[in-house]
């Protein structure tokens, strides 16, 4: 089976332009063609909507039966596939290329599961009615610090039709950028943490970065924990407990373990690098049972992922 490669924005591309590449075309920095693809189709667009199918088409009318809204920078690509390759094998490399990549998944279906077209769920519709019979489709979400990036593929074949494209493989690929959560909701700094939590028993830090669904806390953190460990310094008698908030991106249970495992993480790292006392820090997770800001849109669930210091 031919590989496709994913890479994340800071690595350099792997893939190389087809010399059948519509003219300006390219491949997407963070996601590359399943190889020896053409890329037929290319259109990016700055700032704009866009909606991630999070649920199967009911009818071409009315679309998906459900869905995630988002608004950033959209690339769309349609490829077509090398002679000979199916549908599952490009779409099966999209798929463990994407989870290898470290994206979640939220929403995959195959074939008749997808619904009578899957294309018509697609927004902005696809040009791509084929074959529903022979559809594959994954969205999927990269966290990252920077703003996160959503991913839509879906792949089909076409049968019934004559030429060039007759038994073709064909992959339409959009990614999303949203734009990048506006923090500094508190600002992370010793004083102005006490004066929150004089104010309202709590604080919201967003200054705490974890990778998407691991719990290590990442080295640019560190700034944060450091103000935390100030903070505890200049008034001996504060207790608090680290609470871990999560989105809605996967199950209640996950995201309560997710939640609190990051929130553990948090503690020992006060505990071992900053010297804090353990006994005056307690770890809990709710996930997103706690939610600051709606989870339908990325700003909210933006909000929504956060490390809050309550005190007890």
């Amino acid at each position: 089976m031919k590989t496709m490669c994913v890479v994340l924005s800071m690595v350099a591309l792997g893939s190389v332009a087809h010399a059948a590449d519509v003219s300006g075309s390219k491949d997407h920095p963070v996601v590359s063609r399943y190889a020896g693809s053409e890329i037929l189709k290319y259109e990016v667009k700055d700032f704009d909507s866009f909606s991630v199918p999070t649920g199967q088409v009911r009818d071409r009318r009315s679309g998906a039966s459900s869905s995630q809204a988002l608004e950033g920078r959209i690339t769309r690509l349609h490829y077509r596939a090398p002679e000979g390759r199916s549908a599952l094998e490009v779409f099966r490399n999209y798929q463990q290329s994407l989870q290898a990549g470290g994206f979640t998944p939220l929403y995959q279906c195959e074939n008749l599961a997808c619904g009578n077209d899957f294309s018509y769920a697609l927004n902005p519709p696809s040009v791509m009615h084929f074959s529903g019979k022979d559809q594959k489709y994954l969205g999927a979400r990269l966290a990252r610090p920077t703003g996160d990036v959503y991913v839509s593929v879906y792949t089909t074949a076409a049968y019934g039709v004559g030429g060039a494209n007759k038994n073709r493989v064909f992959t339409l690929l959009d990614v999303v950028e949203v734009k990048p959560m506006q923090t500094g909701q508190v600002a992370v700094d010793a004083n102005a943490m006490a004066r929150e939590i004089a104010a309202s028993g709590r604080v919201a830090l967003y200054g705490i970065y974890f990778d998407s669904g691991k719990a290590d806390v990442k080295p640019e953190s560190q700034d944060a924990l450091g103000e935390i460990a100030k903070l505890m310094k200049q008034d001996a008698a504060l207790k608090l407990l680290v609470v871990g908030h999560t989105d809605t991106a996967g199950t209640f249970d996950y995201n309560i373990d997710l939640s609190r495992r990051r929130a553990q993480s948090v503690v020992q790292a006060l505990v071992a690098s900053h010297s804090v006392e353990a006994a005056r820090l307690k770890p809990w997770g709710v996930g997103y049972a706690s939610p600051v800001a709606s989870n339908r849109a990325e700003d909210g669930r933006a909000k929504n992922r956060r490390v809050e210091l309550v005190a007890w």
